[in-house]
């Protein structure tokens, strides 16, 4: 279904800078909207601005597929698809609306509902992309089935730019449940991953759970009969869906706290130890949200010891933002980076120093 929306096609004027860019060997710094300017390390380079290069290029509901320029504000997108009923499953943060589609697939966060219903590249069905060599390629399609070979477009889902210009992007979207239960009871944080894994095995169907001060909040998504029952069996003081909403920008008083702002990614299961600071237990435990003062070899030493990784969302507060990576790790990235980008024109450095 094709749609009159606010459309512009920069393509050609994008193809054109990112030539003159490698022809002069001059790093470009890709920009959306600048709403995670912050997160990462900073770019020195010449702006490429993608806010121009936006609009719905196509959407059919009956395929539950929408394709849209990377300059396209999430606000515009989900606006479309409230329309028809149904939403990008990975609940991206969106910041007011104003954050865009390309930089929602760069930096590839997720919001609570990622670890029921998958992150930002599961949802990637294909895109578009500048590459390094200055050709504008097309990879993936617009079908689930479309996985042979070697994945590029969920590739650049997290790779914050480094690796191509993505000018376009195909995604999976789905229907909007019937119904949702918003509801909050008082519990241990120690208690958590227990029940959580008790209300598992009974078939609630969970799709927000975030210990904050004492209290576990707890989303559930399905039809009319099975949220009536979850209600009936949970209790607890029910909400409007307002704590979601503002999880997902990061509005919440737990992120206005002056420290330094940390995203610790725990193994599934990992024990709920003590964290220096003030914490916010989202994804069932698996993602810890941390507040603090200490140093950033603290908190990843206790991030090693759950088996996860840190990440610093506050600038100037660690001197790598992003999880120090392990030799091998580092020698793939590096590899990717010396076949899509060989000039290392884009974003040169924001994820690590020498990528």
């Amino acid at each position: 279904m094709q749609r009159d929306f606010e459309a512009a096609d920069h393509s050609a004027a994008l193809i054109e800078q990112v030539q003159a860019a490698i022809e002069a060997r001059t790093p470009l710094r890709i920009r959306g909207a600048d709403t995670k300017a912050t997160l990462g390390r900073p770019v020195q380079g010449r702006e490429l601005d993608m806010r121009a290069h936006r609009g719905i290029v196509s959407y059919d509901p009956t395929e539950l597929v929408v394709t849209a320029r990377a300059g396209t504000t999430l606000g515009e997108l989900e606006a479309v698809l409230d329309e028809a009923g149904q939403m990008l499953p990975c609940e991206p943060p969106s910041f007011g609306g104003h954050a865009t589609v390309g930089g929602m697939v760069a930096a590839g966060l997720s919001g609570p509902r990622r670890p029921w219903s998958g992150a930002v590249r599961d949802f990637v069905l294909g895109c578009r992309v500048v590459t390094g060599h200055g050709k504008h390629l097309r990879f993936g399609g617009e079908v689930m089935k479309n996985v042979a070979g070697y994945d590029v477009s969920r590739l650049l889902a997290g790779s914050f730019g480094c690796l191509g210009l993505v000018t376009e992007v195909s995604l999976k979207v789905l229907p909007k449940p019937r119904a949702v239960l918003d509801t909050a009871l008082e519990m241990p944080a120690q208690d958590m991953q227990g029940r959580l894994r008790h209300w598992r095995d009974a078939g609630l169907p969970i799709t927000g759970a975030c210990h904050a001060q004492g209290v576990l909040h707890l989303r559930l998504e399905g039809g009319e009969g099975s949220i009536r029952a979850a209600a009936a069996t949970l209790g607890g003081e029910r909400g409007d869906g307002a704590f979601w909403l503002a999880l997902r920008e990061a509005t919440l008083p737990f992120f206005a706290d002056p420290r330094a702002l940390w995203r610790i990614s725990a193994a599934v299961g990992a024990p709920l130890s003590a964290l220096p600071g003030e914490t916010l237990l989202d994804w069932g435990g698996a993602q810890r949200w941390l507040k603090t003062d200490a140093s950033a070899e603290t908190v990843r030493e206790i991030a090693a010891r759950l088996d996860g990784h840190a990440t610093c969302f506050t600038p100037g507060a660690a001197a790598d933002p992003f999880h120090p990576l392990s030799d091998g790790l580092l020698r793939i990235h590096r590899q990717l980076k010396a076949q899509l980008d060989p000039h290392g024109i884009f974003n040169p450095g924001r994820l690590y120093a020498t990528i």
